[in-house]
């Protein structure tokens, strides 16, 4: 069975670039503090980025991690963020209540859905629709999102358990939990056989392995947009962040972090 790594070719060339684009010792005698909204999912690959921004420019980026429901309900309240990053549906109300600076949401890289084990366990076989919906019901215990706890992931699980025809029976051996407060961690510690996260949420976590993505058949993608929040207080800079995260030196950063590139090859 395969073992799925998803690399880039490495941070430092990835620094490198960076300094080339903004520039060498053109930091300003006054640094901004730029605010970013995200949700959890390419959270790791955004703080990544922001460091080598901040080795390049000065300025800092702060970040407040959250459930897509969490962050929207902040956007809709008194959060002022310079940018959102959120899955592009999750956008959409944003931005047609004129929260959002026009012409500055761009679409960043899509993640799928990825199985994950405990390191060292045995790698399940996951490469068909029938294999998939034979380890599911093999296994003694499953974690992933909920799927109504406002998040896109544990969405797009529960429909393909559906669609496998077996919600029901697997139902008693759920755990639902978001990987961003431990549910990929579940996985490590074996408390759950298997885990159904965001590949992005799987890479990161210590003590588990990632047995692969989803079968086409069965795998959907969360494409994440970002967008200058109307409200913001940093101005340029946070837009150079913005621009920084979608400009080509990122692409190395977005694939090692388990996404793919806008555009790439379905």
């Amino acid at each position: 069975m395969r073992r799925y790594s998803f690399t880039g070719r490495g941070h430092a060339a990835c620094i490198a670039t960076a300094l080339a684009l903004w520039g060498l010792g053109t930091q300003p005698s006054m640094s901004a503090d730029i605010s970013v909204y995200t949700s959890a999912a390419p959270a790791e690959v955004e703080k990544m980025l922001a460091a080598q921004f901040t080795k390049a420019t000065g300025n800092r980026i702060l970040f407040t991690v959250g459930t897509v429901r969490e962050i929207q309900k902040t956007l809709a309240g008194s959060g002022t963020p310079d940018i959102v990053v959120l899955p592009a549906p999750a956008l959409d109300a944003p931005d047609n209540a004129a929260r959002l600076r026009p012409g500055s949401r761009i679409d960043l890289a899509r993640v799928g859905i990825g199985i994950a084990v405990r390191d060292g366990a045995p790698l399940p076989d996951i490469s068909t629709v029938d294999a998939l919906r034979a380890t599911l019901l093999a296994a003694r215990s499953i974690a992933h999102p909920d799927p109504l706890g406002g998040g896109f992931a544990g969405q797009q699980i529960a429909r393909v358990f559906t669609r496998l025809g077996i919600a029901e029976v697997l139902e008693p051996k759920v755990t639902l939990a978001y990987a961003a407060v431990g549910g990929v961690t579940q996985v490590a510690n074996g408390e759950a056989e298997i885990g159904l996260f965001n590949i992005s949420e799987i890479l990161p976590v210590r003590g588990v392995t990632l047995v692969g993505p989803l079968v086409p058949e069965l795998q959907s993608y969360i494409t994440f947009s970002a967008a200058l929040d109307v409200r913001g207080l940093a101005g340029e800079p946070a837009a150079s962040f913005l621009r920084s995260l979608s400009d080509a030196h990122a692409g190395d950063a977005w694939s090692t972090g388990g996404f793919e590139l806008v555009g790439s090859a379905h």
